[in-house]
């Protein structure tokens, strides 16, 4: 029920996130945004890199990026402060906090529950590098995916929606 309260604040979210941007497209973006594949593209802008993410079958913005070289799933969340991990994923490149280590307090669909505080050396999402990243380890059962917030978007040049993809830019 936990997760199903999380995933539904989330939706709520990226609903009124995606609603406000969809008042700022014109109806022909609108419609050819709905075949567009999940397939993120990079290309090199002024001297800065770019990554382009289409919406998955759900809507969200999900894309892969490697911390510690290893493989993650992200989903994009705006509305979030810091990048959120689960603690399976976070357990893959060797972060496992102890009990002890759950004393932040952290705010969600479900309810308060605790975070461990992690600080994350590098994550590299298709090539746009961001270094010294706050985030957050949560309980498996209170987050099904790994978010990328405002720790890891806030660093960059900039990020938007525009033409049905979410634009990141280095």
């Amino acid at each position: 029920m936990r997760n199903i309260m999380i995933f539904a604040a989330i939706l709520i979210g990226l609903g009124s996130f995606m609603a406000q941007m969809a008042d700022k497209m014109t109806p022909a973006s609108a419609s050819a945004t709905t075949t567009s594949k999940n397939i993120p593209v990079q290309t090199v802008a002024q001297g800065g890199r770019t990554l382009s993410i289409s919406r998955d079958s759900r809507g969200h913005f999900a894309t892969d990026g490697r911390i510690d070289g290893q493989r993650i799933a992200f989903m994009v969340d705006t509305g979030a402060s810091v990048v959120a991990l689960n603690e399976k994923s976070a357990a893959r490149f060797g972060l496992r906090p102890s009990r002890g280590d759950y004393t932040a307090i952290v705010t969600t669909a479900n309810g308060t529950i605790k975070a461990a505080r992690a600080r994350l050396a590098m994550i590299d999402l298709g090539g746009l590098i961001v270094r010294d990243v706050d985030a957050m380890v949560l309980p498996d059962e209170a987050l099904s995916e790994n978010l990328l917030g405002l720790s890891f978007l806030s660093k960059l040049k900039r990020f938007e929606y525009a033409n049905g993809r979410l634009v990141l830019e280095q």
